[in-house]
């Protein structure tokens, strides 16, 4: 679908929502019950308070597709250079038992399960930010939001004109779970899956439907906390069941500070006595440092020449914030200097973080502020990262009434082995586009080309 046939259509999509009298509190109330039976949740909020959504032409989404595992697959070259170099593993920002747990080896040959590469769009293009290489979240929003908001009448029209393509990332999860499994040498025709995590996570929610969906297909299914698993004979169990798969929610420097070497979940990893996905090796492509490895030009020499063109059109300059020279737009400058002239430019975030916790626009801050923030950061791991346009679009929201803000948007695709489908849509007012800094989500419909 051209680009003003597309502007079209959603235009008449948002006039259809405008002006519809059936669209109103009664409606809204409806819908924020129907996300609290399903789900559709943070913690006990209602995250899906758009009534249209996310719509991109097939050509749009296979472009980000293509860039997104062209870096998944540059970022398992880093995880292989750093494995290799050790002062390569500490530029990065591992802690010793970090690294120490990425050495050991998983089992299967590919180094993300499941993954998440975050984006903002722009009407120019699209930009990544940061690389999900733990255990993203958000993986049965498109499922739920697809069930709780497509048989409203616009939405339902919508559809029938148009014929879009659906994605669908709770599928291809089970599907890489699995297949991992197999990889991994298990042999079991339907390996019993724990959902690992602390109990009362702000997504236990979605933990609750991925289990129903798993077993649904034939799979046993457990959620357990990490404090209650057990390993002994070279089994690991929870409650007295067998885990085969452990699908590792639960972020690795949160376990570690819990816990030491001698956990279960440690002790059967490292004997090599269950399959886990993520493995503690993505730590290394977790961390935003990451980055700046990617967009560095003195590791160009690990990357192939289609990964050096899709990282200089699509990855942000980023660095570790710590004191020294560096390179920015092809000039050497002090990075303290630069950082503090350039602060309307850049984002200074903790390098191993997650739900925009610690992030500090420099634009929004004042100069005295964000010189004392640089002295802070230098104390701990952080990274700068220069800032990226990003599309607003008005949406359809809703509370107890209708409104239509400009709102940012971020599509983040996701990655089961390397290959996308589908991603989360968030939204926010504000700059920082994450659900646990109160944003909200809406579902992907792609539109194919004309």
């Amino acid at each position: 679908m051209s680009a003003s046939s597309l502007e079209a259509a959603v235009q008449r999509l948002n006039d259809r929502i405008a002006h519809d009298p059936e669209i109103n509190p009664e409606l809204f109330a409806r819908l924020h019950a129907a996300q609290r039976a399903e789900g559709l949740l943070h913690d006990t909020r209602p995250i899906g308070s758009f009534l249209r959504p996310l719509v991109l032409p097939r050509s749009r989404y296979e472009t980000i597709k293509r860039a997104a595992e062209t870096i998944a697959v540059a970022m398992e070259r880093l995880v292989e250079e750093a494995l290799r170099d050790e002062a390569l593993m500490v530029d990065l920002g591992l802690t010793e038992r970090e690294a120490a747990l990425a050495r050991i080896d998983p089992g299967y040959p590919t180094l993300c399960v499941s993954s998440r590469l975050d984006a903002f769009l722009s009407d120019a293009g699209f930009q990544f930010l940061e690389y999900n290489a733990e255990s993203p979240a958000g993986i049965v929003d498109q499922l739920l939001l697809e069930k709780i908001f497509f048989d409203l009448p616009h939405i339902r029209e919508f559809l029938q004109q148009h014929s879009p393509w659906l994605p669908r990332p709770h599928q291809h999860l089970l599907r890489a779970l699995v297949d991992t499994y197999r990889a991994w040498g298990g042999d079991k025709e339907q390996p019993c899956i724990g959902i690992i995590d602390w109990a009362g996570v702000s997504t236990e929610s979605e933990f609750k439907v991925l289990k129903s969906y798993f077993e649904s297909e034939g799979y046993p299914t457990l959620i357990a906390d990490p404090h209650e698993l057990d390993y002994t004979n070279h089994t690991l169990t929870a409650r007295g069941s067998t885990i085969d798969i452990l699908y590792k929610r639960v972020i690795i420097h949160e376990l570690l500070a819990k816990f030491d070497d001698t956990h279960p979940m440690l002790r059967a990893y490292r004997d090599g006595s269950v399959c886990m996905a993520n493995s503690f090796r993505v730590k290394v492509a977790h961390k935003k440092a990451s980055f700046a490895i990617l967009s560095d030009p003195r590791y160009e020499h690990f990357f192939t020449a289609e990964q050096l063109a899709v990282i200089r059109n699509h990855i942000p300059w980023t660095r570790h914030l710590r004191r020294g020279l560096t390179t920015y737009e092809l000039i050497e400058h002090d990075m303290l200097d630069l950082v503090q002239r350039k602060r309307e430019r850049l984002v200074i975030k903790p390098n191993d973080e997650y739900g925009g916790h610690g992030v500090v626009i420099g634009a929004e801050t004042d100069p005295q502020e964000w010189w004392q923030i640089i002295l802070g950061a230098l104390k701990d791991s952080y990274v700068v990262q220069e800032r990226v346009p990003v599309k607003k679009e008005r949406m359809p929201m809703f509370t107890d009434h209708l409104e239509w803000p400009e709102m940012l948007i971020d599509f983040d695709p996701f990655l089961f082995l390397n290959k996308v489908e589908g991603g989360i849509v968030r939204l926010s007012e504000s700059s920082l586009c994450n659900v646990s800094s109160g944003g909200g989500v809406t579902s992907l419909v792609v539109l194919e080309d004309d």
